[in-house]
């Protein structure tokens, strides 16, 4: 009897990995072997902000009073005060907080992952501002910018695949990423670029004349000039990075810093030429797919988009996975859509290699 039913599994096994209908349509691509072009330095230790009530805090922005706007893993959107001892709750969105930027009135705008863009009125009123473009849904906001104009920009990390089946498109790399702009004059989102690998982390580079968007599971970032005579082209401003790019931030003067949410997996570059195969690992238990390493990283580029400064967590044991970094006043702080804290480090001992490990900082709930 068990003769009999060895082969029946067998077959039953390779029919369902290779026949059984899935969504997937994998696109074939080659990925280039990544090349270390500065050193690599030690990036931890990390200084811990509110440690045990900032759960899950993706981005960070600031006010001109520094107070630091974050949203959190269960929906709150906080403003935490300037020296990380209280924080208030500006609002709660109804789905997953990522990308958050202050309009010029000071009011917090939030790209909610399974909503679009919300803007925070105060109390417990919200209004949605971005939740289509021309006429396709947003599936998954993930990060947005404002310009001086009060337009927001927003990155729509695929328009097939929702902030719960991500996975399937790091699989798939069917570019289904889009930068979508919203005009508040005439109440009017359009989508400026598409095609987009997995469309993650935006910012604006020097007097707005581009703008800046890593494609993660390309392992680059985009340049799209918004002024100039190369007004409505696009071109790579950053390419082969040594890992996922996730979110992008301009410190104002010489330096973009680009959070690497983990390193460049090896199994997924190798299956990258493959679409068939990567149509059978959809097929498999989620436990079995690839997953990302869980170490930290950080680079910053020149005005050039050359990688200038790399620093990871080399023994692992440090603050991550690091899905965002602002300069501030001569510190880099680290958001996360895994830790419980802001991460904070100084730059003039992170560049000087300093091992002296800083107090946590710790606070109450955030209050109402």
């Amino acid at each position: 009897m068990k003769k009999k039913i060895l082969p029946i599994c067998v077959i039953l096994l390779v029919t369902y990995l290779f026949v059984w209908p899935v969504s997937l349509r994998p696109v074939a691509w080659q990925p280039s072997k990544p090349v270390e072009s500065v050193q690599v330095r030690p990036l931890n230790p990390v200084q811990r902000l509110g440690d045990g009530v900032l759960k899950g805090p993706e981005a960070l922005t600031f006010t001109s009073t520094g107070e630091m706007i974050t949203g959190l893993a269960d929906g709150r959107v906080v403003s935490v005060s300037s020296d990380f001892r209280s924080c208030k709750v500006l609002g709660q969105v109804d789905g997953r907080p990522l990308g958050v930027a202050l309009d010029g009135e000071g009011r917090a705008l939030v790209a909610d992952a399974q909503n679009g863009v919300v803007q925070l009125q105060g109390g417990t009123e919200l209004r949605t501002l971005v939740h289509d473009a021309d006429g396709i849904p947003v599936k998954f906001a993930d990060d947005l910018t404002i310009d001086g104009q009060g337009r927001v920009y927003l990155t729509d990390v695929s328009w097939k695949y929702g902030f719960d089946e991500q996975m399937l498109d790091v699989l798939e790399h069917g570019a289904h990423g889009r930068l979508i702009r919203y005009q508040p004059e005439d109440d009017l989102s359009v989508t400026m670029l598409a095609e987009l690998n997995f469309a993650n982390g935006v910012t604006l580079g020097p007097d707005e004349t581009y703008i800046l968007i890593n494609e993660t599971t390309a392992y680059r970032v985009t340049r799209f000039w918004l002024k100039g005579d190369k007004a409505g082209q696009r071109e790579i401003f950053s390419d082969n990075l040594p890992g996922f790019p996730d979110n992008i931030s301009f410190n104002g003067q010489d330096r973009f810093w680009v959070a690497l949410f983990a390193p460049r997996s090896a199994i997924l570059d190798a299956i990258a030429p493959y679409p068939l195969l990567r149509r059978m690992i959809v097929r498999l238990p989620s436990f079995l797919h690839p997953k990302a390493s869980d170490v930290a990283q950080i680079v910053a580029l020149d005005m050039n988009g050359a990688v200038v400064e790399h620093y990871r967590d080399l023994d692992g044991n440090g603050f991550g996975p690091i899905t965002s970094v602002v300069e501030r006043g001569g510190y880099l702080y680290f958001g996360s859509l895994a830790e419980d804290a802001v991460g904070r480090v100084s730059l003039s001992a992170l560049r000087g290699g300093s091992q002296v490990s800083p107090t946590s900082i710790s606070m109450q709930d955030c209050q109402h």
